[in-house]
């Protein structure tokens, strides 16, 4: 008997051991955590002189001590009440300059930078001379500038600033003042929600209009939400002059975006107003936006936009009324806006969807017609008074098309230069190069008729970026260069005709990313920076793009990374890791296309796979995994066949190579990625284990629409049943383990998804782990939650593909 108790109460604790577990953080093992461990190489910002370079230093992570300083989640926002910014804001951490004119060009450090520094929203000065940052300390956020030519940084205020909303640091044309946001005097005390009383229920009505809109997150849920976000949503706005000096230049309001005309003698104001809404984050409240003199002399009005809460349906479906508004770039002071000609609704068949308009100062009146697209207008590139070119896009055919027009004389015939399918990347002509002109703008680079595209290069032979030539009025173009490495990967990122010289990026699987600029006269070329490779004990391991055939003849690709010191001779059959993510096509054609090239460095991230060749795994990463819906039919009306006929063909193609024990691979995904995986795991015996993390389980849950279906659960009610893996949890049968951040803001993909995938897993006798990370979101930050992530897959690998009918202990 007392043998039994003892038993019984054993058996108790390994039930309470195993259904809820009392971690602490945890550390994955040494070959991980070395790489793990590393000091970023510095961002870089440069001149349009291509004089000065600042470096930007900064953590790979948070810590979860940051994560858990106070947070508000109101329409949208994630705000420190605090500090008054954004609380999931990256900071810099240290900014250091390079003069490259002198003979010494090293990297200096600048001078007077804060103590502790949390820089961000970096902006350079209209005459590129200064650099304004703020500065976050405990107490709030402060306003600095730095003087480039004396390398020392000048602190303009104290802990004032109101960054919650954004767009907070404005230069004025004359680069010696900046407007700026302040905390509003007229601010009242936040409501603490959790501790005050209610006065009544909370209420939402409908009044009988269809607004059929996404599961976001983090929106307003009471009045006292409500009050909460108007008061962090005040500001005044101030100018700050660099001797210290400052003057209010506009009364509290709740300001949004602010933009200087390009001669800066006017500004574009946008103002939140009420009433506010339960259904849409704060970009869809009501606003206004005002034009006004630089002095703050009222100008005009030039847009007000009601709630938006009832759009019509489907992805491109937009709001009536002016909306884009922006200035002309190549013109001192005049508005471009467009209005849609369709009602906003993707279902009206008419001939031109949208139109754009010209607004010029004082900004008064309808503005004046300038072109219609085809399609829903997407933006515009201005080059002279002759020369702009317009693009649009529509997401149901994925179409774009590119119209070469004369904003000058609306009447001038105007000719599609572009008309192609966005996903096809063999087919894209690449970008426009562009240059700073004399209002600190950035129009066209040409040359007479011509103009100058760089393009990433994608063939079906592999990656080539280039730089074409183009006569705008002929269409003709020639290829001025080609790159043409094989075993490197060269990015073309700007690009000087008066020089014929290229900045480029250039990497290797074993290279760190660098700069250079290459000579296109002699073919020359000069090392800018020096950033070394920090992953060095995997810089050896052998990288591929392997190419293979799906069942139904759908070409596919993955990169193929096998472990540190495998021998491809003995080729001893490894486990193998796959890491995918789902996209859906149109076309079969663009579906099947490589984009991935084995000569980029190879860079293990946080939520990357490629740390566990170091562990003796293969890894298949990015393996392709198209769901492909042509003419009629949708992707998504076999989403489940096409997912288990893609994993199979990647699984294949690696264990054809010998390379791989099939029978110990495991799948895994983040956000769509870990939905593929619960559906892998569901529909197939393809894998010994997975790792789904951050995912959408039961798509009940999102009826309006997720990812690229566009359809309501009412209208495809079959569809979002079949490819839910909550609704087929008695069919798994193979372990899963289930990662989320406890303050995931993703749309559709809130903590509770993974919650109740797990109760019915949990209940229906399924092997799965729940791991709810503390303060994370939906992508991951602090140090603390990215080792013990890393510490929990390795566990599950070891255990359920690496050891798979091997006994051991439980993680």
């Amino acid at each position: 008997m007392k043998n039994c108790i003892i038993i019984l109460f054993l058996v108790a604790c390994s039930i309470s051991i195993y259904s809820q577990e009392n971690l602490t953080y945890q550390k994955p093992s040494k070959e991980i955590l070395d790489l793990v461990d590393i000091e970023l190489a510095p961002s870089v910002m440069m001149d349009d002189n291509k004089t000065v370079m600042i470096y930007s230093y900064r953590s790979a992570y948070k810590t979860i001590t940051e994560l858990s300083e106070k947070e508000m989640r109101l329409g949208g926002l994630r705000i420190n009440p605090k500090t008054n910014i954004g609380s999931r804001t990256n900071y810099v951490s240290n900014l250091k300059i390079r003069i490259m004119t002198g003979k010494d060009d090293s990297v200096k450090d600048i001078k007077n930078l804060p103590s502790n520094p949390r820089i961000s929203n970096l902006r350079w000065s209209p005459d590129q001379k200064k650099i304004a940052f703020t500065q976050t300390t405990t107490q709030g956020v402060e306003l600095w500038y730095v003087d480039i030519h004396n390398a020392i940084a000048h602190r303009l205020t104290d802990s004032k600033i109101n960054a919650n909303m954004g767009d907070v640091i404005n230069w004025f044309e004359d680069s010696n003042s900046i407007l700026v946001k302040f905390i509003s005097k007229d601010k009242k005390s936040l409501i603490d929600v959790q501790s005050s009383v209610p006065v009544g229920p909370t209420i939402s009505v409908a009044d009988g209009k269809k607004a059929q809109n996404r599961t976001y997150q983090d929106l307003l849920k009471s009045p006292n939400d409500e009050h909460n976000f108007e008061q962090l949503a005040l500001s005044e706005l101030y100018r700050i002059n660099l001797d210290g000096s400052s003057s209010l230049w506009k009364a509290t309001d709740m300001y949004g975006n602010l933009s200087f005309s390009p001669d800066g003698q006017y500004i574009m104001i946008t103002t939140i107003k009420k009433p506010f809404s339960y259904l849409v984050p704060y970009r869809r409240f009501p606003s206004k936006t005002d034009t006004y003199t630089q002095d703050g002399s009222f100008v005009a009005t030039v847009s007000e936009v009601p709630l938006i809460e009832d759009l019509p349906k489907g992805f491109m479906a937009t709001r009536e009324g002016r909306r884009s508004l922006s200035w002309r770039s190549d013109k001192p002071a005049t508005i471009v806006f467009a209005k849609a000609l369709d009602g906003g609704d993707p279902e009206n068949k008419v001939e031109f969807r949208d139109e754009l308009f010209l607004l010029n100062a004082p900004f008064t009146g309808e503005g004046s017609s300038l072109i219609k697209t085809i399609n829903r207008f997407s933006g515009i590139t201005w080059g002279n008074d002759r020369v702009a070119i317009a693009s649009d896009y529509w997401w149901n055919d994925r179409n774009t098309k590119s119209y070469l027009f004369n904003p000058s004389n609306a009447n001038d015939e105007v000719s599609i230069i572009e008309d192609r399918n966005y996903q096809d990347v063999y087919s894209n002509p690449g970008r426009f190069v562009m240059k700073r002109n004399s209002y600190g703008s950035y129009v066209l680079e040409m040359e007479g008729e011509t103009v100058f595209l760089i393009g990433d290069g994608h063939t079906d032979q592999g990656q080539f970026p280039f730089l074409d030539k183009m006569n705008l009025r002929s269409g003709h173009k020639e290829r001025i260069y080609r790159s043409e490495y094989t075993d490197k990967l060269e990015g073309l990122n700007e690009y000087d005709p008066s020089k014929n010289q290229l900045m480029v990026r250039i990497e290797s699987p074993t290279e760190y990313p660098n700069y250079y600029y290459r000579n296109l006269d002699d073919g020359t070329v000069d090392q800018i920076t020096d950033f070394a490779n920090p992953f060095k004990s995997i810089q050896d391991v052998h990288k591929e793009v392997i190419s293979y055939t799906r069942e139904d003849g759908l070409e596919l690709s993955g990169t193929l990374y096998l472990p540190v010191g495998y021998d491809t001779i003995q080729k001893e059959k490894m486990p193998m890791i796959l890491w995918a993510y789902p996209r859906e096509y149109k076309d079969k054609s663009s579906a099947s296309q490589n984009t991935q090239n084995p000569n980029e460095f190879t860079y293990p991230f946080w939520g990357s796979a490629l740390y566990w060749v170091s562990k003796g795994y293969v890894v298949l990463d990015d393996a392709a995994f198209p769901i492909v819906g042509e003419k009629e039919n949708e992707p998504n009306d076999s989403f489940r066949t096409q997912l288990v006929a893609n994993a199979k063909a990647a699984i294949d193609a690696v264990d054809q190579r010998g390379f791989i024990d099939p029978d110990r691979v495991a799948v895994g995904g983040h956000s769509y990625g870990a939905f593929m995986v619960a559906n892998l795991l569901s529909h197939s015996n393809l894998f010994a284990a997975g790792i789904a993390r951050s995912g959408a389980y039961n798509r009940t849950l999102t009826p309006f629409g997720f990812q690229s279906e566009e359809r309501s659960y009412w209208d495809a009610p079959e569809v979002y049943y079949t490819m839910s893996p909550f609704m087929h949890a008695d069919k798994m049968k193979t372990p899963l383990l289930l990662v989320h951040g406890e303050a995931d803001n993703n749309s559709g993909t809130y903590p509770l998804q993974s919650e109740r995938y797990f109760n019915a897993l949990k209940g229906l006798g399924a092997t799965v782990r729940l791991v709810m990370l503390p303060k994370e979101s939906h992508g991951y930050r602090a140090k603390e939650s990215i080792l013990h992530l890393l510490w929990e897959q390795d566990q599950w690998l070891d255990r359920y593909v690496k050891n798979k009918n091997v006994q051991i202990d439980k993680p």
